[in-house]
Formats: structure tokens, C-alpha cells, sequence
């Protein structure tokens, strides 16, 4: 188990890291996306809500 943590240990020090600039940028993209799908699946279920009442009456 040491030597696992040892071997993780090392493949962090290679991992090249963001920089400040980079991360919220990053950031600002995902929020955004992710928003973007929350707002597109809700109008999407809304419509189809909306549809299967019609159909309902």
C-alpha cells in the first residue's frame, strides 16, 4: 500500500497543473454549459409537458 501512494505521489508531480488565468476560465466554461443544458432539458421538459396534457383533454 506504501508503494501505491508512493507511485501516486510521483504521477501527481508530472500532472501539468492550470495556471489562475486558465482555471477560471475553465470554470466560467463548465458553469456555463452545464447552465446552458439545465436551462435547454427544462424548456424540453416543459414541452413536453405541455404536449402530453393536450393530448390528455
Amino acid at each position: 500500500m506504501f508503494k501505491f501512494f508512493k507511485n501516486v505521489a510521483r504521477e501527481m508531480r508530472k500532472v501539468s497543473w492550470p495556471k489562475g488565468h486558465e482555471l477560471t476560465r475553465y470554470t466560467i466554461t463548465v458553469l456555463g454549459t452545464v447552465a446552458f443544458v439545465a436551462v435547454f432539458f427544462a424548456v424540453v421538459d416543459l414541452g413536453i409537458s405541455q404536449v402530453l396534457e393536450l393530448i390528455s383533454k
